[in-house]
């Protein structure tokens, strides 16, 4: 009998007899070892981030932790999946446990997570309707608002189609204070009696300025509410959702609303939003996206969608964990070749989203060139700077992706005016940033 052994260096040995001899024979593979694909700043920098990329791994464990007792509270089973047509009546039950398990996962009295939502910008829109009224007035507590809002609150003239400002709701903002942050000085003094709302905007938007942590947000509402206990604290989530191991709703936000497309659809959710906080409040947001009297319990969410959105919801930590990851390692790539980047190299996010100052329109259309050539769908489009609905300046964005603007998967964009700034987000995997910042660094 031959006796035919293949040991693997990685393996104990396994015996396979046949009937052929009694010989032994060793056969050890060799390993092929791949070449580094990473230019050398990009080796370079993952090498020095071991620390930052282990305390984002312990971030993902805990969110994960939280998300998944979300949906073993809610019971979730597989008939939560089916999708529904017409009024939306028939549905099995998903909506409900999806709303039930977003609510916990943020610490909100209540939720309403729906595809009819088409963007972050038409969620917070739905929510400041809810919240405001003819004669009151919106307080901007973090400088001006992201330019979708513009037209929304009435800042920008919205052609008279029923901005905040045309239907009587005034409008303020608290500058930023010089080191980019909250004006703390100034914020103890501006909450008036006719102030009913406050937003506060999360992520830096299209200003040069550090994102809110969690913490800062609290401190905010602490402030606010000592002035005005009636005024309704709303905050503009997006980018934010998982990037911390807490969520405005846990500090005292009555109201919080975003995009599902971004964070919390964890890259594979299609479309859709969420407003989540006080169970009143989330109602009346409710009946702004439908109508009075309909509220929560109508629109049909059709096909594969509410697999989708639970599917993504689970998988949400882990991506926003590579999205953190990615925008370490563009900071610590970046500034080693003397660019400006916000937040700076190492320090904790509060977003998934990294600044860089690129100073020219040159660099700025050639890193989102650089982008698309190195996205998975389009990469032979060329990025055009322009005009697009809901901005104030041209535009130009680089979003090679499955889902259309879908900014969680891996996109970059920036107005083209000084200081010629762009806007990096998302990314399922650190790697593909790696990648991505090769090509980029031949480019600029």
């Amino acid at each position: 009998m031959w006796a035919i052994t293949c040991a693997f260096s990685a393996y104990p040995a396994h015996s396979v007899q046949t009937s052929v001899s009694t010989a032994t024979v060793r056969y050890t593979p060799r390993l092929s070892i791949p070449v580094n694909p990473f230019v050398p700043e990009v080796v370079k920098a993952v090498d020095s981030l071991h620390s930052e990329f282990r305390a984002v791994d312990n971030l993902v464990a805990h969110n994960s932790t939280r998300v998944l007792k979300a949906f073993h509270n809610a019971r979730l089973g597989s008939h939560h999946f089916g999708g529904s047509t017409g009024y939306g009546h028939d549905e099995a039950g998903g909506r409900e446990a999806l709303d039930q398990a977003f609510a916990e996962i943020v610490g909100a009295e209540s939720a309403i997570v729906r595809s009819q939502f088409f963007s972050g910008t038409h969620a917070i829109t739905c929510a400041l309707f809810a919240l405001l009224r003819p004669g009151d007035e919106l307080l901007a507590v973090a400088g001006a608002p992201y330019d979708t809002l513009e037209e929304v609150i009435g800042k920008r003239d919205s052609g008279g189609l029923g901005s905040l400002q045309d239907f009587g709701v005034k409008y303020r903002e608290v500058p930023l204070a010089e080191d980019g942050g909250l004006d703390w000085n100034a914020l103890m003094s501006a909450v008036k009696p006719e102030t009913k709302c406050a937003l506060i905007q999360r992520s830096c938007g299209y200003s040069w300025r550090q994102s809110l942590s969690v913490n800062d947000i609290g401190r905010a509402i602490q402030i606010i509410k000592m002035q005005n206990p009636e005024c309704s604290v709303m905050v503009d989530n997006c980018y934010g959702e998982l990037v911390e191991s807490i969520e405005p709703p846990m500090v005292g936000a009555d109201l919080m609303a975003g995009s599902l497309i971004k964070n919390p659809g964890g890259t594979i959710a299609p479309c859709g939003g969420y407003v989540a906080g006080k169970k009143k409040l989330v109602e009346a947001a409710a009946a702004r996206l439908s109508a009075p009297g309909l509220g929560v319990d109508c629109g049909s969410t059709p096909g594969d969608i509410m697999r989708a959105f639970f599917q993504g919801l689970f998988l949400s930590p882990q991506m926003v964990g590579e999205a953190i990851k990615g925008s370490f390692l563009i900071a610590e790539v970046l500034a080693s070749k003397g660019y400006k980047v916000q937040p700076l190299p190492r320090v904790p996010r509060s977003d998934t989203v990294q600044a860089v100052q690129l100073g020219s329109r040159e660099r700025l259309l050639a890193f989102c060139e650089a982008v698309q050539r190195s996205s998975p769908v389009g990469s032979y489009t060329k990025p055009i700077a322009g005009t697009s609905p809901g901005y104030a300046s041209e535009v130009i964005f680089a979003d090679g992706t499955f889902i259309d603007g879908s900014t969680s998967e891996l996109s970059c964009d920036g107005p083209l005016r000084e200081p010629f700034t762009v806007f990096c987000q998302g990314g399922t995997h650190w790697t593909q940033w790696g990648l991505v910042l090769g090509e980029v660094l031949k480019s600029i």
